[in-house]
């Protein structure tokens, strides 16, 4: 099983539609919150010991925030933006408060039948993870050519794509996708070989602070056990 290329997933930090309970998609103008911008700072120490290839992001604006103190702090190495690993295209649901989408019909088969969503003027979930993927089997090739097998490299993104390539790693149908959940800012790292991927980590922040039961969250409604569309505010 000789290696290919590493991933490193790195989900945005904590952005203003996070903390109001907004689903952002691709609205303009969300951008980090002050406590977003904090995680963004601590990315480059955590990084450190990881020399990386290429680093890749998603065209919106938090995800670019996210990866700025990192590439100040590794001169010549840039991004190269990729928009297959841009948010979900949620259409009509964009900028809309997550408590009153749960009102929503279509709701339901978002939490437990994805593979069927389609957006209102928007895309399928199915159509969003398909995207997703096929820029991941295109980066892994394009790494491996010029950096060799084993090199890692990086991406930028966002929960709900996270989600979905961890699902596609692990071989899970994409209907149970939901049973995932990354932080903000925390890393997902999956090794690629020629007979099948190994998740080597899934929403590592260093911190446990996210298992500690919490009160509800402007995103959350009660204890339905729904998962937070979009990613959710974190722990903090």
């Amino acid at each position: 099983m000789a290696p290919m290329a590493t991933l490193i997933l790195v989900r945005h930090g904590r952005s203003t539609a996070n903390t109001e309970g907004v689903l952002a998609g691709w609205t303009p103008g969300v951008r980090l919150d002050e406590h977003g911008a904090a995680q963004a700072a601590a990315l480059p120490a955590r990084l450190a010991a990881v020399p990386l290839a290429a680093v890749v992001s998603s065209p919106l604006e938090r995800c670019r925030e996210t990866l700025a103190p990192l590439l100040a702090a590794r001169p010549g190495l840039a991004a190269e933006t990729d928009e297959r690993i841009g948010e979900c295209l949620y259409g009509e649901w964009s900028g809309r408060k997550l408590k009153e989408l749960a009102e929503e019909p279509l709701m339901e088969v978002v939490q437990h039948h994805p593979s069927a969503v389609s957006f209102p003027g928007g895309e399928s979930m199915r159509a969003m993870q398909a995207r997703a993927v096929d820029a991941v089997r295109d980066w892994n090739a394009r790494v491996e050519a010029t950096h060799g097998e084993g090199a890692a490299y990086l991406m930028c993104s966002h929960g709900d794509i996270i989600k979905s390539l961890v699902a596609d790693a692990l071989g899970l149908h994409l209907d149970l996708f939901q049973r995932i959940h990354v932080e903000p800012c925390s890393v997902t790292a999956i090794r690629y070989t020629r007979s099948r991927p190994f998740l080597l980590r899934l929403g590592d922040t260093g911190d446990l602070g996210s298992l500690v039961p919490r009160a509800e969250g402007p995103e959350e409604k009660g204890d339905s056990g729904d998962a937070v569309v979009g990613g959710g505010a974190g722990a903090s």
